[in-house]
């Protein structure tokens, strides 16, 4: 069994201007972007790469529709794909660094040959996707109401590299959705049963991170994750390692289709199942490995083990008030369809679960959840 893989070289810059000296961007390299990035820190350095601005095509989730928009304007040919952004231009920009790309949906079908011409490069400017560090590209699959994941060795940056000088413009609720993302890459990768030692040694640092910045947060206030957001962008690439080779399990699974149908940002439809996932785990198995990741977030919270769920639930309710799925849109009728997409369509991740979830189990979970 692989114990890890740490595929991108991993750069740290202070500012953009020392990122793109030193890899000298210019001809030949497309870079894509949002317009509310590029412009304020990469705008006054006179790059001569071209620039492809991702929702000019389009908000929100990437998509399928988005990916095919964006690759009918990518003229090339270019030696480098400089992806600089949040989960959705780095979900598209993974594809664009492949031979055949249209038509996308032809990638997730696996009827197109997955072959890498291009240099990768990953700039995140959330703390929490990971996605610098991972083989996989999520997108919503417009025709068929879900998202689905491609995960292939191709898909891996040559060069992840993180500045936290891109944070300092992230608003709050974005921090917030995207560093619980992180969390949850983190947890649900220490208990997949493809965890190692490497493994967890990478999200229990983490989790660690994590918590401690948000007991700080919950108790002197939202400006206070301001001299913290590098902390929390090294968290988020951290749990990217966990997660990226443990995989996640059911809570993501569980997510797909609430994201797909209601269009809700992808950490927090993460955070609307996670507490309550991990729960019916525990009325299935209590040893092993949950029980050490419960061990260790309850130290860190300061808690009895037997209250660490109550107690980070409370701590992550101070960061982002948790909704209920009705909230989004969802209804009772939706419970037999999006369990369907969990048990027929969502294989790749449902492989991870801590312990196994049949239709029942996820049926009442969302149930609850309403």
């Amino acid at each position: 069994m692989r114990q890890l893989m740490l595929k991108p070289a991993i750069f740290k810059y202070q500012k953009c201007a020392d990122f793109a000296a030193d890899f000298n961007i210019g001809k030949g390299d497309l870079i894509i972007t949002n317009e509310f990035i590029f412009d304020p820190y990469f705008g006054g350095l006179s790059l001569e790469a071209d620039v492809l601005y991702q929702e000019k095509y389009g908000t929100g989730e990437p998509s399928d529709e988005m990916a095919e928009a964006i690759y009918s304007d990518i003229k090339g040919p270019y030696k480098r794909i400089i992806a600089i952004g949040g989960g959705t231009v780095i979900d598209l920009a993974k594809l664009y660094c492949l031979k055949n790309v249209s038509p996308v949906i032809g990638l997730f079908d696996r009827k197109l040959d997955i072959i890498k011409d291009k240099e990768l490069v990953i700039v995140p400017t959330t703390c929490g996707t990971g996605s610098e560090v991972t083989n996989i590209s999520i997108l919503e699959i417009k025709s068929r109401h879900t998202k689905l994941g491609l995960a292939a060795d191709e898909l891996f940056a040559d060069s992840a590299v993180l500045i936290p000088e891109l944070l300092t413009g992230l608003p709050y609720h974005f921090f917030a959705t995207s560093s619980i993302d992180a969390l949850i890459h983190a947890v649900e990768a220490a208990v997949s049963p493809k965890a190692t030692i490497y493994t967890k040694m990478f999200g229990s640092r983490a989790i660690e991170i994590i918590i401690r910045g948000y007991r700080h947060i919950a108790e002197n206030g939202k400006d206070s994750r301001i001299p913290l957001l590098e902390d929390f962008l090294i968290a988020g690439n951290l749990a990217g390692v966990a997660f990226g080779n443990a995989g996640v399990g059911a809570v993501h699974a569980m997510s797909y289709p609430l994201g797909g149908k209601y269009h809700v940002a992808h950490g927090e439809a993460n955070y609307a199942l996670f507490i309550r996932v991990f729960k019916e785990y525990m009325s299935i198995a209590q040893d092993g490995a949950i029980a050490d990741v419960n061990n260790l977030m309850a130290g860190i919270l300061g808690c009895p083990v037997s209250d660490v769920y109550s107690a980070l639930s409370e701590l992550l309710d101070k960061i982002l008030p948790l909704k209920q799925l009705r909230e989004y849109g969802m209804t009772e009728s939706d419970i037999p369809d999006f369990t369907a997409n969990v048990m027929e369509k969502q294989g790749r991740l449902t492989a991870n679960n801590y312990a196994p979830l049949d239709a029942g189990r996820v049926s009442k979970i969302y149930g609850d959840l309403l």
